[in-house]
């Protein structure tokens, strides 16, 4: 007998460990089948095995380095030929600590490759699906540095701003099919990316460190509850309307035929 979810498929990308692996346990738990993608084959197998034990759901394991052209792909064209997926996380992300100017640009590049190319070609793959299907859900993992790229290191908030903002036009763009669109932006989360990073999470104060568990279940709240953007340490969301609104209100003033006055002064 085939095995068919009535929530359909779920593709998520990172899933091996940390937000990723978290997600893929509370999407079992909803009914999702899965397809778990990350570089690391073994913890993805030994994730799938878990999952299918405990919930039931089938669990398939797309082993790739979203860096490598060719495994990116791969995963693209599962997302466009595979008519059982219907919601994509694209969660897959790197850090990096450090200046600019100290850094080495080539793992900067491979940091915009993973953060930035690999979830605008993913997003745009389900997109492509899900519109033609009137229906599916893709759930972008940003950060709340989109909002603050003075905290941290500037190129690694620069990828989340474009999450953001592409998720923000997507809901746009996609709503009329039946297309839901979300942005996820945690604070300071205990997962590995630190110690990837080069960073000590210990030195962290405490009150500011989520646990992953608390952040994935918020961040599904927020999906219920109908948000594009979830902030799920913001304790009220009237400061984002806020934030918003502003942001809105410079619109009318963002293009005009003439300069500012104040550029014209002798």
């Amino acid at each position: 007998m085939t095995h068919t979810s009535k929530a359909g498929t779920a593709l998520i990308t990172g899933a091996s460990t940390g937000i990723g692996a978290t997600y893929a346990e509370r999407l079992a738990h909803r009914g999702y089948d899965l397809i778990l993608v990350a570089r690391d084959q073994q913890r993805l197998q030994q994730l799938a095995q878990k999952l299918q034990a405990d919930t039931g759901v089938k669990a398939d394991v797309l082993a790739a380095d979203l860096t490598v052209r060719a495994d990116l792909l791969k995963v693209e064209q599962r997302l466009r030929d595979d008519a059982g997926i219907t919601l994509l996380l694209n969660n897959a992300g790197m850090a990096i600590d450090g200046t600019l100017i100290s850094a080495d640009v080539d793992r900067y590049e491979t940091m915009i490759q993973l953060n930035v190319v690999a979830v605008h070609r993913l997003a745009a793959a389900a997109a492509t699906a899900f519109s033609q299907r009137k229906s599916g859900t893709i759930i972008n993992i940003a950060s709340v540095l989109a909002l603050a790229p003075e905290l941290f290191n500037g190129t690694y908030s620069a990828t989340k701003a474009f999450v953001l903002n592409l998720t923000q036009s997507m809901q746009r763009e996609l709503s009329a099919d039946g297309v839901r669109v979300q942005a996820v932006l945690p604070g300071a989360t205990r997962t590995e990316i630190w110690e990837r990073a080069g960073t000590d999470i210990n030195a962290m104060p405490a009150e500011m460190l989520m646990n992953v568990d608390e952040m994935v279940d918020a961040a599904l709240a927020g999906l219920d509850l109908g948000e594009v953007v979830t902030i799920p340490s913001l304790p009220d969301i009237a400061d984002w309307q806020t934030l918003q609104n502003a942001r809105m209100a410079l619109g009318p003033n963002l293009s005009l035929q003439h300069a500012a006055a104040r550029y014209k002064q002798a």
